[in-house]
């Protein structure tokens, strides 16, 4: 398999960028406009923060602007959402329904450890990858 998804990788991290980015920032916009089935949530200080953070850092990271800085804010915020809204219910993710806020939590970390890399404004800017 290696021998050509490895050609691939450069292209498939781009993708995988780009759609965690957009999954992202869809919980965001949940969060801030009552849109896609969520609620807005404005008058409540921790929900508006992580809806910015959501919103914003998940743009950016699809954008491929700044998308290692983004991502390592992300990879944070969803490791303190877990530990405040899911880890009370129970040790285990998969119990107290918090895969989603793992799974992110750690691609997150990747992207952060990646930086932005092809089909990226950073790419485009010329900016490091």
């Amino acid at each position: 398999m290696n021998r050509w998804l490895g050609k691939q990788s450069e292209w498939i991290y781009a993708l995988m960028r780009i759609v965690i980015g957009l999954l992202f920032a869809c919980h965001g916009a949940q969060k801030l406009f009552g849109v896609l089935g969520g609620e807005q949530r404005l008058s409540e200080p921790l929900p508006l923060a992580a809806g910015i953070i959501e919103l914003g850092g998940g743009l950016m990271v699809a954008l491929g602007l700044r998308a290692g800085y983004a991502a390592f804010i992300a990879s944070g915020t969803m490791a303190v959402a877990y530990f405040m809204a899911h880890a009370p219910r129970g040790f285990w993710p998969i119990q107290n329904r918090g895969e989603l806020a793992v799974v992110y939590c750690f691609v997150f970390l990747y992207i952060a450890s990646k930086g932005s890399g092809i089909l990226s404004l950073d790419a485009l800017m010329g900016k490091k990858k």
